[in-house]
């Protein structure tokens, strides 16, 4: 399993159904080149859940990217920290 080189392998595995579960409950936007999907972004309901690049793609631009056109949007970073259990970064963006 190929994931964020910062999130080990067995959160995916033991996280599987939960993450099953909010994909199915979300909006997914996905970002294509050449028709392959290199990002998705998932919304539910005003919260990003989260984006994510293709391991090709990273260091592109593509999240700062998404992440000014969700602020340009209206959506606003509640708060920036740190997710030690999966993430180096974590932004909470809302329109709230």
């Amino acid at each position: 399993m190929k994931a964020h080189y910062f999130i080990s392998n067995q959160y995916w595995k033991s996280n599987y159904e939960l993450v099953k579960q909010m994909m199915s409950q979300s909006e997914v936007y996905v970002f294509e080149v050449d028709k392959m999907v290199q990002g998705f972004v998932g919304l539910n309901d005003e919260y990003i859940e989260g984006i994510f690049v293709s391991e090709e793609m990273q260091s592109c631009g593509i999240g700062n990217r998404a992440i000014s056109f969700y602020q340009r949007e209206g959506f606003i970073i509640q708060c920036e920290g740190l997710d030690e259990a999966i993430s180096p970064s974590l932004f909470n963006l809302n329109t709230s």
